[in-house]
Order: C-alpha cells, then structure tokens, then sequence
C-alpha cells in the first residue's frame, strides 16, 4: 500500500504549508501528492507549482472536476504538466454533482451521469493516444461539435503536442454502485472520497480487481491523545459534504453515508444545514462514521487501525494530515 499526500482545494486562500508537506512527503518516500479544485482555486495550478519544486513525486488530481473543461481541455492539461514533470502526472475526474455543475459552472448537469463519463475519457484517451484526430459521436461530448447552434464548420484534430505518455493513468471519482461498476471498465483506478475498510461490501467491489486497478481513498490522519477532538476536522468535513455540497433530494454524498447505515443521521445532517445550523450539523455526524473513515488516535491505535486498511484492496492511501508529524507518522509504521 503506497501512500500519497492530499492536499485539497485552498479556502479563502493559497495554504503558506502546502509546499514544505509537499517537499516533506517525497523526502519520506510518499509516492504521490494529490490537489482538489471545488469553486475556487483550480486543480492544475497549485500542481504545476509543486511539480516545479519537486523531482520524484507523482502528481495527482483528486478531483479535476469535467464540468471545469472539455474533455480536450483536460487532456491538454494533463499532458503540458506530464511533460514538464517528465512523466509524474495522473489524472483523477469527477463528475461532481448538479449543485455545483449548474450553480457554479453554469452548465447542465448531465441526464445520464454514466454516459457523460464514458464520453469524457473516451475524448481523453483519444487526445493522449495521438493515433487518429478525435471523433466521437456522442450525447454529451460530441466530435467535431455538431449541435443545431453550431456552424457546422468543425473538423476532427489531433493534438499538435505529442503526448509523453499515451497510456497517462486516468482514476475516477465514483461513488454509487453503477458508477464504481463503470470505472472499473473504463479507468485506471478508483477515488472514493471516503472508504470504510471494515464495509467494503457498500460500495460492490468485485473480488477481482483489473490488473494493475488503483484504489487510492483519501483518509484524514491525525496523531493525538485525545481521539474525539482528533475526530472533530474530520466531522466538520462530512457535515459540509452531506450537507452542504448536494441539493436535499440529490445528495450523492448523504446517500452514501445512508448506505453505510447511517441514513437517519444523513437526512438530520442535511436537515440542519439547510436550516443554516451549521455548527449542529458537525456535532449531528457520528463520531463512530467519523472514526471508521479515517486514521486519528495515538501511534499505536494508528497502528492497530491501518492493518484493516492494508488487509483490504486498497493500493494508495491518500492522507490528509494537518502536520509533518503525522506524515512521518504514516511513514514509519508503512515501511
């Protein structure tokens, strides 16, 4: 089990420590740093900068959200930071969900969540390959573009740059049981935004994995004495999730908490923030959904804990960890 550094999306601005955990996780011998974008500082920018004060360490999104760029778009992306990391990028995607597709991007969010995924990597995979212009006729990402509003004036093109890598790994975000069943299809791996090691039944895994299939969670990581306020960022995260980032009646992130068997405390959640009691909506999250999430406690409690996560399918456990401590931590008992 490898592990990676997640450093998420900035708040009200860029994080003066993410550089130093960045450099501090490839001199302990971290495989890979991961960024975030939401409705605020973008994925790639933040990436390109560490990618510029690293050497070795692979450079992850977690998520690039597609409803931010076409297909085309993204592939650019990934392949400008591949080459200027000499071969360090790897695309994670994620579809988001309608509040944020069309409350912040402006856009539809796509009748068929499935297809518009599909699409979208097959549109990457095209771009990276090189091996023909790219040409898809489909529902969502059509090319050449061929909507009644258009010209009717595109034409198929291959991209000018040649890619440093065709076979770029592409991971997905996914959390329903379809959308896990797709991405083992049609990626290279999975990020699920929060795994339970001792639930795995929840989200359909096959017993079989595709060869060389990444599973790569995000899980907090916290040494502390005190567990419950350990636990405290991790519960303030989840109240935000399945309460604030989904519409009450399409929430992907409260129904997965629901098919972990906390749908009661999900819906109260939900309730709360809508009502704008935030801080209720914190203290509402189980501490006990909380702790099976995620790596808080003293040493040897973290220690005891990751055997669960490393007896499972899990290829790179991506950490949030609030200081380097705690990355070295993770690093000594991962040896």
């Amino acid at each position: 089990m490898r592990l990676g550094l997640a450093l998420g999306y900035w708040g009200r601005g860029p994080n003066p420590g993410h550089l130093d955990l960045a450099r501090e996780a490839e001199r302990l011998g971290y495989a890979s740093v991961w960024t975030a974008e939401a409705w605020g500082s973008d994925v790639f920018t933040p990436l390109t900068w560490i990618a510029a004060h690293t050497s070795r360490i692979e450079l992850g999104t977690a998520i690039a959200q597609m409803a931010a760029r076409s297909p085309t778009a993204t592939a650019m992306h990934a392949l400008t930071l591949d080459h200027l990391s000499g071969g360090r990028m790897t695309l994670g995607l994620g579809l988001s969900g309608p509040q944020v597709v069309e409350g912040w991007y402006g856009r539809p969010f796509p009748k068929s969540p499935l297809t518009a995924t599909r699409e979208y990597v097959d549109v990457i995979r095209q771009t990276l390959r090189r091996e023909r212009p790219v040409s898809l006729e489909g529902r969502f990402h059509s090319h050449p573009y061929r909507g009644e509003d258009g010209t009717g004036l595109g034409k198929p093109l291959k991209s000018i740059t040649h890619p440093l890598r065709a076979e770029l790994p592409v991971l997905l975000g996914a959390e329903g049981p379809r959308n896990i069943a797709q991405t083992l299809e049609i990626a290279d791996g999975w990020l699920p935004l929060y795994w339970s090691p001792t639930r795995p039944d929840v989200y359909a895994l096959p017993d079989r994995l595709p060869p060389g299939f990444r599973v790569a969670p995000l899980v907090r990581a916290q040494v502390c004495d005190d567990v419950a306020a350990g636990l405290l960022p991790v519960k303030a995260m989840l109240g935000f999730y399945i309460g604030g980032m989904g519409h009450a009646t399409r929430n992907f992130h409260a129904d997965l908490m629901a098919r972990m068997g906390y749908e009661p405390e999900a819906r109260r959640i939900q309730d709360l923030f809508a009502e704008g009691r935030r801080d209720e909506a914190v203290l509402a999250v189980p501490d006990a959904f909380a702790d099976e999430i995620s790596l808080v406690g003293p040493r040897n409690r973290i220690a005891e804990r990751l055997e669960l996560w490393r007896k499972g399918p899990v290829t790179d456990l991506l950490v949030t960890a609030p200081d380097p401590a705690a990355l070295r931590v993770l690093a000594d008992l991962c040896r």
